[in-house]
This record gives structure tokens, C-alpha cells and sequence, in this order.
């Protein structure tokens, strides 16, 4: 960090002289250069559209998959959140899923890239946790009041989760927000880039101009910052809700 902070707010011609050492005079032009040669404002714009839709998706999504494992709802239960589990350590099948994003006609298309991030065996694994920690009371209570299926869900374990659904939300959002290997891969038109793709553009012929880049990824970082500190208050709890049994 702290380089990146040091490389930001140097010239080019005093990061090559000493690349360690502290600029002579603090110089905000790389920012102002990173805002207007990558089009920030529309890679930006990309990026929060690309996180936000596919985040609150997967979330609504998730949630509703979570619970009937988490209460034992659905038969073989066990065996899906194994599944789930297992497949953390599975390596992403990159070259069917090129092939069902071309068959489906959806490459370089916005929302052919956000189905990729429907899916998050973590978050389900986080969620499934701490429903469980959620008493069963709960259910029999509303199912005697009359309440309905979705309607208890939504009006009861979404509002209780809240810990465990900001932590797969901020887990989930960093993921979407710095993934640079699927838009090189799925969108090929500069108008669909991410904010990670554009910084492509910092890397010449002849080298890199590491000072602006280094203002950009500073700049690529504060949303995702301030979604952190928004949301930490949660996270620790929503992280170890779970863990202990007894």
C-alpha cells in the first residue's frame, strides 16, 4: 500500500530514477491523467452495474437455496451442501462455459458475463451456517400464524441474516469488482469493459506508466473500501455464526 500510495504520487521520470524513494513534490496529476485516458467515469459505471445487478441477484437467489438445506427441507440435503462444498475446490470449467456462452449467443454481451456470477459456493456455505443458528421456533411460530413460505423468508430470515448476508454481499462484490481473466475473456467491445479491463490501457509498447496506473487501481479500490466499512460491523459475526455448535 504503501508503495502504491508513494508510486501514485510521483512523476514518471522520478519513479525511474528511485522507485523507493518519496517524491520530491506530492503530484496529483496521475489522477487526473488515470480519470481521462481509461474513461473512468463509464468503466466505473460498468463495474458498479456489472456488481450490484449480480450481487443482488445471487443474494435474493442464494438465500432461497440456503434455507431449505439449512432446515432440512429438501430431500438429500446433506448430500447438496457436500456438493456445494466440494465444489470450492473445483477449477472453473472455462472452455464449456465458452462454449454455452457462444451457443447461447450471449458473448460480449453485459448480461452473458453477469451469469457468471449467479453462482458463489461460498456464499451458500456462509448462509446455510448461520440459518442454521436461527432457531426452528421461528418456522412453527409463523407456520401457526398462517404466514406463507416466501413470505416468511423474506420478513423473517432475511431481516435476521443480516450479518451473514453482508458478509457474502462484500465477499461477493470484491470478487465481481476486481475480476480481470472473464472480461478479457467474454467481452471483447471497450463500451462493456469493467473498470479492471480498462486499466489495460496504462500498459504500452515500451512499458508502463506505473505512476498513473498505480493513481488508477487507488482510485479502482475506494468503492469497494467503502462498501467494507459500510458493511464491517457485520462481518465478523456473520463469519463465525456457525463455526461453534453448542
Amino acid at each position: 500500500l504503501y508503495m502504491l500510495v508513494n508510486t501514485s504520487l510521483k512523476t514518471l521520470p522520478e519513479f525511474f530514477k528511485s522507485a523507493t524513494s518519496l517524491p520530491a513534490t506530492p503530484n496529483l496529476d496521475n489522477f487526473v491523467e488515470a480519470w481521462n485516458q481509461a474513461s473512468f467515469p463509464r468503466l466505473l459505471l460498468n463495474s458498479a452495474i456489472y456488481t450490484a445487478v449480480s450481487t443482488t441477484v445471487y443474494i435474493i437467489t442464494a438465500i432461497f437455496v440456503a434455507f431449505p438445506i439449512a432446515r432440512g427441507l429438501v430431500r438429500g440435503h446433506k448430500l447438496i451442501f457436500t456438493l456445494f462444498v466440494i465444489a470450492l475446490f473445483l477449477p472453473p470449467a472455462l472452455i464449456p462455459q465458452f462454449q454455452l456462452i457462444l451457443r447461447l449467443g450471449l458473448y460480449n454481451n453485459p448480461i452473458g458475463y453477469m451469469l457468471f456470477f449467479l453462482v458463489n459456493p461460498i456464499g451458500i456455505i456462509i448462509l446455510v451456517g448461520y440459518i442454521r443458528t436461527l432457531p426452528k421456533e421461528l418456522d412453527e411460530s409463523a407456520a401457526m400464524d398462517g404466514c406463507g413460505y416466501f413470505r416468511f423468508v423474506w420478513q423473517v430470515i432475511i431481516p435476521l441474516s443480516k450479518p451473514a448476508i453482508a458478509t457474502v454481499v462484500v465477499l461477493h462484490a470484491i470478487g465481481i469488482w476486481n475480476e480481470l481473466i472473464l472480461p478479457t475473456i467474454y467481452l471483447t467491445s471497450e463500451q462493456y469493459f469493467p473498470v479492471t479491463r480498462g486499466l489495460i490501457v496504462f500498459q504500452g509498447v515500451y512499458g508502463s506508466n506505473w505512476p498513473t496506473l498505480a493513481a488508477a487501481v487507488l482510485m479502482l479500490t475506494i468503492p469497494m473500501i467503502a462498501l467494507f466499512l459500510v458493511l464491517q460491523k457485520y462481518i465478523v459475526s456473520g463469519l463465525t455464526a456457525g463455526a461453534v455448535k453448542g
